[in-house]
């Protein structure tokens, strides 16, 4: 199915490169959905253990359960290696 892009308000069929060009930016984009979708998971677990961390401070000591949640946290990405496993993480719950 050819690809068009507008010139002017005009309609224009991609040429051949142009159709490689942008085969290739898709393919490249593709590649990377793993990566970024390991980013955010990841962004997500430091911002839990971060509203955590004023509890692990020295002069505290954690619960039995909360360095449980916390270790769980840490433990999230191990066998991660999916988009889909990243999309259907099932979070551990805060105690």
């Amino acid at each position: 199915m050819p690809r068009f892009k507008l010139v002017d308000g005009v309609s224009i069929q991609l040429t051949a490169e142009e159709e490689a060009a942008r085969d290739a930016e898709e393919a490249a984009y593709a590649a990377g959905a793993f990566d970024r979708a390991i980013a955010r998971v990841r962004e997500q677990r430091n911002a839990l253990i971060k509203e955590t961390d004023y509890l692990a401070l020295s002069d505290n000591t954690l619960s039995a359960e909360m360095t449980t949640y916390r270790q769980a946290l840490r433990d999230i990405t191990n066998g991660l290696d999916t988009v889909e496993k990243c999309n259907n993480i099932t979070w551990p719950t805060k105690p």
